[in-house]
């Protein structure tokens, strides 16, 4: 009924079909795997069950809340509704302070304790390193 190329093109065409949705359900699979959307404490008070998987935490530091140890940072996190006390071992980044966003990523111990494993400093559309604001010549 159909000539021998009329019958390869349609099966060149079916492949690529095939390879392609498999590319990408395979790339779509993966990603899900490592985006990590952050939750607000508020959130994190309303969830049923605490999941021991990874997961971001953002929001504000609260004033006075920050206390600096040999080896070990508590600090809470507010979105003016809620708070997480959250404990991080390491360095913060510059950016860090209170009354400043901030999103924490790592294991919730419970609904109030939260294990950050890393520190993410949020800053507004406004910022400039000093470096760059010292070349500018701008203070």
């Amino acid at each position: 009924m159909y000539g021998r190329k009329v019958k390869l093109r349609f099966l060149f065409v079916v492949i690529i079909l095939i390879t392609l949705t498999l590319t990408t359900f395979l790339i779509l699979k993966s990603l899900e795997e490592n985006v990590v959307y952050f939750q607000s404490p508020s959130e994190i008070k309303l969830l049923n069950e605490i999941d021991k998987s990874k997961i971001r935490v953002g929001g504000m530091v609260k004033k006075n809340s920050i206390s600096i140890s040999s080896n070990e940072v508590n600090f809470i996190i507010t979105d003016f509704k809620n708070e997480i006390n959250v404990t991080y071992s390491g360095a913060v980044p510059n950016l860090f302070a209170e009354g400043k966003g901030v999103v924490a990523e790592g294991f919730l111990k419970d609904r109030n304790f939260f294990s950050a494993t890393k520190i993410l400093a949020k800053h507004d559309e406004n910022y400039m390193p000093p470096e760059v604001k010292e070349a500018l010549g701008e203070k």
